[in-house]
């Protein structure tokens, strides 16, 4: 099943079901925003589920679908938490070999993600001096988490996967970095990708607590990274959730992100990166400097996913692209 929103004017928009095609939509009559059906998902699933076979059942169901309507999936979230969990990008941000409780614990912090961007919504900045990247992920979205739930429990809590553009403004990291207690003005509005898709949608592709599948990062049409999602990870995602959830419940709707995927396996990024601070750090350890710049006013980023043994042009979670655009 695919849920979009779509913007209408309010914080929440409107929740949306979207055919296999992705050509119609169509609403729901109870849930009219996506945090609703969360809140009541044993019993909003059903309803949501039937309207999606009706979609993919019938031509005549629903009303044409147009992306460029579409806000974040969650306009705003009560929640949202972000492990580390792809070794090569921690070591390469590190700049060392890491730690043995780099895999006993996962890297996790807490963000902000009360105002997403919509897919397609330019990323704002004030001075191109932020240092303005990308960063391209995967994200789940659970249901109601007990607190103590354990890593097998925490599977069946996963409703919805998508694709995230953490936005990043680097020339902030080190100071906030430096000062021991998180991000704030080094993080910038997220975006997410059209669509919410539930484990079920994407078949074989998920398994093991991951999604299996290329994720493509495109910088003013040119490839920056193509990474397989299910490689290079210490931790999978039912993971991530026991360690969010070790002390305290966790409120459906919430967000929880894998990290920056990276599974270069080569000196050089073979694999290319799915952020530019990595491929900057791929160049300085095979030349001693970064040759690529942080993006641009007018600098455009488009993030999706491709099934691995697919040639198939529909990207099951839709496209992220976005536009830099400086405001000083």
């Amino acid at each position: 099943m695919r849920l979009a929103t779509l913007k209408n004017g309010s914080r929440d928009g409107r929740l949306i079901v979207v055919s296999r095609d992705q050509t119609r939509m169509a609403t729901c009559s109870v849930h009219t925003t996506l945090q609703s059906a969360l809140d009541n998902w044993d019993e909003a699933k059903a309803a949501l589920y039937a309207i999606f076979d009706q979609l993919n059942d019938s031509a005549s169901f629903g009303v044409a679908f147009d992306i460029h309507r579409c806000d974040s999936p969650l306009p705003r979230a009560y929640q949202f938490l972000d492990g580390s969990t792809y070794v090569k990008h921690v070591e390469l941000m590190s700049g060392s070999p890491l730690p043995e409780t780099f895999y006993k614990e996962p890297l996790m912090y807490q963000g902000g993600c009360d105002t997403a961007l919509a897919p397609l919504a330019d990323i704002i900045a004030s001075d191109e001096a932020w240092g303005v990247d990308f960063e391209a992920e995967v994200v789940v979205i659970t249901d109601d988490v007990p607190m103590g739930t354990t890593a097998d429990q925490a599977a069946s809590h996963i409703q919805l996967i998508m694709l995230m553009n953490d936005v990043s403004y680097r020339n902030f990291s080190s100071a906030e970095r430096a000062k021991g207690f998180g991000f704030i003005q080094a993080k910038g509005q997220r975006a997410f990708s059209p669509f919410a898709v539930t484990p079920d949608e994407i078949g074989k592709t998920w398994h093991d607590g991951m999604v299996h599948m290329m994720l493509c990062c495109e910088l003013n049409g040119v490839s920056v990274g193509r990474l397989n999602t299910g490689i290079g990870a210490a931790f999978n995602f039912p993971q991530l959730i026991a360690h969010a959830a070790k002390t305290r419940a966790l409120g459906a709707g919430t967000i929880i992100g894998g990290g920056t995927v990276s599974n270069a396996s080569t000196a050089d990024g073979g694999h290319g990166a799915s952020c530019l601070v990595e491929k900057r750090a791929y160049e300085i350890n095979k030349n001693g400097a970064a040759k690529t710049a942080f993006m641009k006013d007018g600098d455009r980023i488009r993030i999706y996913a491709e099934k691995i043994d697919t040639d198939s042009s529909v990207s099951i979670f839709g496209e992220i692209d976005q536009k830099v655009c400086v405001r000083g």
